[in-house]
């Protein structure tokens, strides 16, 4: 004999705390949906506008540690998705730097005056040219967005750095991304 029990929200106060909790997940799995898709779009448009290899976000989840959580490529091969920044080469002086709204943009890293552990690094990531524009909201850094050309140097135009900092903001703007 099986006994069936329901329970109604009149008899069971836990119901509704379930249902708002099921609730708030679905709300959060909605959003980081949303916040996903932006990006996924926002870096896809301007690696195709800038056609270069690699356009990335990398997010920051501590203080100045972070990681890149996407990436457009124009081929498989130039993927450092999960990639960590070299902790001794970012420290508190980039990131004021970024803070202060710091762009970045890096014709060829071989001829470059950079530290050599920032060459090392971009060179271990098939890195020859790269724009770096932050991230800002209104709580800090949240993140930096970085469009890389892998196989030869690259002039970046002022309309190029304009259309990464109208990326950025978009990404800094939106509501999904000021909540994370």
């Amino acid at each position: 004999m099986t006994v069936q029990i329901n329970y109604h929200s009149d008899f069971n106060p836990n119901c509704d705390r379930g249902e708002q909790g099921l609730q708030n997940l679905l709300d959060r799995l909605v959003r980081t949906m949303q916040r996903d898709e932006l990006v996924r779009q926002t870096t896809n448009q301007l690696r195709e506008s800038l056609q270069v290899d690699r356009v990335l976000l990398y997010y920051f989840y501590g203080q100045w540690q972070g990681q890149v959580t996407f990436e457009s490529l124009s081929s498989k091969e130039f993927s450092i998705l999960g990639s960590t920044g070299p902790d001794d080469c970012f420290n508190d002086e980039y990131a004021a730097l970024y803070l202060a709204g710091r762009v970045r943009a890096i014709a060829d890293i071989q001829l470059e005056p950079i530290q050599p552990c920032h060459r090392d690094f971009l060179s271990n990531m098939q890195v020859r040219a790269n724009l770096i524009v932050p991230i800002l909201i209104p709580r800090g850094l949240w993140g930096l967005l970085a469009a890389h050309h892998c196989e030869s140097p690259h002039y970046w135009s002022p309309s190029d750095i304009e259309m990464m900092q109208t990326g950025a903001q978009t990404l800094a703007t939106a509501s999904y991304i000021l909540e994370s």
